[in-house]
C-alpha cells in the first residue's frame, strides 16, 4: 500500500533518543500540568515565537488531539455553536461533532464579523500555519484581522500549530493569539511531527481565566501525561543538537515536498491545480472536474493506493467537491512517483 492518507513522518526523521540518565522518580506520578522544567522550557520558546506566556499557563497534554478533546468539553454543549474554517481537520470536526456543536463556516483570510456576530460561536477554531488539509499560511495582514475580529466581538480563539516547526520557504508564522487584546485565547503546539508521534506529548497554552479549567478537565482525563515522555522531550530541547535536527528535519521534508511535487506535474498537470506548500505534510489538490472523490477512495485502496477525499475536512456535507489531501512526507520519492501515476490514471477514469 502507498498511502498519501495520513500526517505520518517519515521514520528516518526520528532523532536518537535514550533513557540513560533519566531519574528514578520520574517512574512516580507527576502533576496534572506537566514538568515544571518542560512547562518553563515551552514558555520560554513561545515568549520567543511572540507569544508572552508564563509556565503557569502552560499544559502539557498527550498529543494535540487530546488538546482538542478537551477544549471541546469545555466550551461544547449539544447545539453550541463553533466556528471552523473550511475546509479543516476531519479529527477536529470528528470531534465538536461529537459533542454536539453546530458548525458556523468561516474564512480565515477575511472572516466575516457580521456573521460571527449573529451566529454567536462559543469560539473559532484555526490553523493559521500550514493548514490542514490545505497548506495555507495566513500573512502578517490576514493574522491580524483574525485577532481583531476576535477582539472586536470578545470571540474565544483556539489556534491549533501543529506544524510550526516544519517550514521549507519563508512566511509568516507568529501565532495569531500573540495579538489579541482582549478576547479569550487558547493555543497548542505538539511534538509529533518535529520528535516523534509515538511519544503521545503536545502542550496547551491559554489566557490565565481558562487554565485552571481545562487543567481539571486533564486531569480526569488521565491524571497526567507520560513522565518518560516528557523527560524525553525536555533532553532534546535542552540538546545542542535541536537546532541542527529541525535544519535537518525542514531540509529533508523540503526535499520530499518538491520531488513530490515534480511527479505531480508529471501526472496531475492537466487534471488538478494546487498551491505549494510552505510547510507543513500535504499538498490540497483541486480537480478540473468537480467529482466526489469519496467514490474515487474505494477504486484507489483496491489499487494499493490510499489518500484523503476532500469531503471529509468539509464542516457541512457536500456533494462533491473535487477537491483530495495527499501527504508527502511519508512514502519515498519513488513510491511517490508510482502512486501518483496509478492514481491520475483513477481520476482520468472516474471522470
Amino acid at each position: 500500500m502507498i498511502s498519501f492518507a495520513g500526517g505520518l513522518p517519515a521514520v528516518e526523521s526520528f532523532p536518537h533518543m535514550s533513557l540513560e540518565g533519566m531519574p528514578q522518580p520520574m517512574l512516580q506520578y507527576g502533576a496534572s500540568e506537566g514538568e515544571l522544567e518542560l512547562r518553563q522550557q515551552i514558555a520560554q520558546n513561545l515568549c520567543e515565537r511572540g507569544l508572552s506566556c508564563t509556565e503557569e499557563q502552560v499544559l502539557i497534554i498527550s498529543g494535540s488531539q487530546q488538546g482538542i478533546d478537551l477544549v471541546a468539553k469545555l466550551f461544547i454543549d449539544e447545539g453550541t455553536p463553533v466556528a471552523v474554517e473550511s475546509p479543516t481537520y476531519l479529527a477536529a470536526l470528528q470531534v465538536f461533532r461529537f459533542f454536539g456543536a453546530q458548525f458556523v463556516a468561516y474564512d480565515s483570510t477575511q472572516p466575516d464579523i457580521d456573521k460571527l456576530r449573529t451566529e454567536k460561536p462559543a469560539f473559532a477554531y484555526t490553523i493559521p500555519t500550514f493548514q490542514n488539509p490545505s497548506g495555507h499560511c495566513l500573512d502578517t495582514e490576514q493574522r491580524e484581522l483574525l485577532a481583531k475580529t476576535c477582539d472586536d466581538i470578545m470571540l474565544p480563539l483556539f489556534e491549533d500549530d501543529p506544524y510550526h516547526d516544519l517550514v521549507y520557504d519563508p512566511c509568516e508564522r507568529k501565532p495569531v493569539c500573540a495579538s489579541l487584546q482582549r478576547a479569550s485565547w487558547i493555543y497548542q503546539g505538539s511534538f509529533s511531527k518535529s520528535l516523534s508521534p509515538a511519544l503521545r506529548l503536545g502542550y496547551l497554552v491559554a489566557s490565565s481565566e481558562l487554565i485552571p479549567y481545562l487543567t481539571r478537565l486533564k486531569q480526569a482525563a488521565d491524571l497526567h501525561s507520560s513522565r518518560i515522555s516528557q523527560w524525553l522531550v525536555l533532553q532534546q530541547l535542552r540538546s545542542p543538537r535541536h537546532t541542527e535536527h529541525m535544519h535537518e528535519l525542514a531540509a529533508y521534508y523540503r526535499t520530499r515536498r518538491d520531488a513530490f511535487e515534480i511527479s505531480l506535474q508529471r501526472h496531475f498537470g492537466s487534471l488538478a491545480t494546487w498551491k505549494k506548500p510552505a510547510g507543513g505534510l500535504f499538498f490540497w489538490l483541486t480537480l478540473n472536474r468537480c467529482i466526489d472523490t469519496r467514490q474515487l477512495l474505494p477504486k484507489a485502496l483496491a489499487s494499493n493506493i490510499a489518500f484523503m477525499p476532500g469531503e471529509s475536512f468539509l464542516p457541512h456535507s457536500s456533494e462533491g467537491c473535487g477537491q483530495l489531501r495527499l501527504n508527502f512526507s511519508h512514502a519515498t520519492e519513488e513510491q511517490a512517483d508510482v502512486g501518483l501515476k496509478i492514481l491520475a490514471g483513477l481520476v482520468q477514469e472516474h471522470a
